[in-house]
């Protein structure tokens, strides 16, 4: 069945569209691994803060605290158009919505590029339990590099989203930056911050038994700051750090859902975590949504700021490592919490 879903491009979709009604045998996840009634969901949720004045110190101080605090934090008044948001979000829709044959054109054998792939689930190939999404991923190069490769369906829309994307992500960091005695973003530390850019198109179809599956298991991101628009449905929860409990993270219309990613927690010696989230699935609905991650591009070595230790006089808490060294690690193994960042702790 794993071979056949990625072989002739019908995924979870597929089989979704098939109206199951029970769920296929590979997609059964563990108890601990499982939303039930017995988890614990807290009533409170992460963070909500009105952005539109950068140049507002306390504004600054609240990012910065609620990236300590929480890791997680949603954004209004963020300066991406609306129209953009939806245009992406319609796009994802659109994309997934084409026969299968025409989405196998993108998988990882067809794909005319190595920087634009379908897949479903995390990593099949070594998962015990598959994950109920289908996944289009984009690793942005350039403007000329995705007009010829990229999915014409969905290639202007991820294009125009990219931008202002880079825009928000590289101001948040300039805040985030500033509380860690980094005066100046220079190009050499751009490059570590945000030398690379990537935007997955997720598509969770409606499940037979949502209660037996996830749609994205337990994880902190690897990016240093990703930035995410939620559609209607949700279904995005996160760890609080305090205890073994989950908050709920209501969509809120025009929002940004942002989070710190495992390369800033460790470029910040651990003073803004990365923390654990996942995703469940709807009975009755598809969800979408389309994830921008920034990250260090491959050949940056990252490891706590030189500013961040003289400052404070910590000891540093993770080695330096080449960054490419760390997404080759993060897709060894299947979802597992923030498992992977133990490759970076000394």
């Amino acid at each position: 069945m794993k071979t056949q879903l990625g072989k002739w491009g019908y995924g979870v979709k597929g089989l979704s569209d098939m109206n199951l009604k029970t769920l296929p045998q590979q997609f059964i996840q563990p108890p601990e691994e499982r939303f039930t009634e017995h988890t614990l969901i807290l009533e409170e949720s992460i963070p909500v803060i009105d952005i539109s004045n950068w140049n507002d110190p306390k504004v600054a101080d609240i990012v910065c605290d609620a990236a300590e605090k929480w890791g997680f934090f949603q954004t209004i008044n963020h300066g991406i158009p609306a129209e953009i948001l939806q245009s992406v979000m319609d796009a994802t829709h659109r994309f997934f919505e084409l026969p299968p044959k025409e989405k196998m054109k993108y998988n990882k054998k067809n794909s005319p590029t190595t920087n634009v792939f379908l897949r479903t689930s995390f990593v099949p190939e070594i998962e015990t339990a598959m994950e109920w999404h289908d996944k289009l991923t984009f690793l942005y190069v350039s403007d000329e590099e995705a007009q010829s490769f990229w999915p014409p369906i969905c290639r202007n829309q991820v294009l125009d989203y990219i931008k202002p994307c880079e825009l928000l992500a590289k101001r948040l960091l300039g805040m985030l930056m500033k509380r860690l005695n980094v005066t100046e973003i220079d190009k050499s530390k751009e490059s570590m911050l945000m030398g690379s850019k990537k935007v997955n198109l997720n598509y969770y179809p409606k499940c037979p038994e949502p209660e037996l599956t996830i749609g994205i298991g337990r994880h902190s991101d690897l990016s240093t700051i990703s930035i995410l628009p939620q559609d209607v449905i949700g279904g995005l929860y996160v760890r609080k750090l305090e205890n073994d409990s989950w908050m709920y993270v209501s969509p809120i219309d025009g929002a940004l859902v942002i989070n710190i990613g495992d390369a800033l927690e460790i470029i910040s010696n651990g003073r803004y975590r990365s923390i654990e989230h996942c995703v469940t699935v709807n009975k009755h609905h598809n969800r979408i949504s389309a994830p921008f991650f920034a990250g260090p591009e491959p050949s940056a070595i990252i490891g706590p700021l030189e500013e961040v230790l003289e400052s404070s006089g910590e000891k540093p808490l993770y080695k330096k490592v080449l960054y490419s060294d760390y997404p080759a690690h993060f897709f060894t193994k299947a979802h597992g919490g923030k498992d992977k960042i133990q490759f970076a702790i000394i």
